[in-house]
């Protein structure tokens, strides 16, 4: 008998833990706690600050690559002025491929919404022997949420897509683009 209540109170403990994480997810989602994730997962993968990228920017000699590991549709709301869009999936050669030349000499920064899409990227172009090679920590909702530049065709643009309407809550509300599918 006293295995059963053991048995009814853990699994008691078990649902009341469910339920709590249910109610407090919006206080556990954040933006600092997923980079913290993205960098625990990812520890071989350099990270640049937003600020530090927003200096490196302004100096024309120095300016990074900058691919944005994001889906078309997502990089078609918003992106960062200069960036090239990049398939999250694609295969090492396949990347090196898209970039090319632009990459030699240069800094790579990768970004995608919060960091692991683009973390992973930057894994695979590192595996592929391309060195330099950085997360953008926070993506581009730290990126928007900093107020920094956006661009979508050539022009300013303050909304950034939301990926879902999960992750869409790490973007300030006045940033969140609106969301077409789910």
């Amino acid at each position: 008998m006293p295995r059963r209540r053991f048995l009814l109170l853990g699994l008691g403990l078990l649902v009341a833990g469910a339920a709590a994480l249910w109610l407090f997810r919006d206080r556990l989602l954040t933006l600092d706690a997923t980079e913290a994730a993205v960098r625990q997962a990812f520890p071989e993968v350099p990270t640049v600050s937003t600020h530090a990228l927003s200096v490196a920017l302004r100096d024309s000699a120095r300016a990074p690559l900058l691919l944005d590991a994001r889906q078309p549709e997502e990089y078609a709301v918003s992106h960062l002025p200069g960036a090239l869009q990049v398939d999250p999936e694609a295969d090492a050669a396949t990347l090196l491929a898209t970039i090319g030349d632009m990459a030699n000499g240069r800094e790579v920064i990768v970004y995608c919404s919060v960091g692991y899409r683009s973390a992973k990227v930057a894994t695979r172009l590192q595996e592929a022997g391309l060195g330099n090679v950085s997360n953008l920590e926070g993506s581009i909702f730290r990126w928007a949420n900093e107020d920094r530049p956006l661009v979508r065709d050539g022009q300013p643009m303050r909304l950034v897509h939301p990926y879902n309407a999960t992750w869409g809550r790490l973007l300030a509300p006045e940033r969140r683009a609106p969301l077409t599918r789910e």
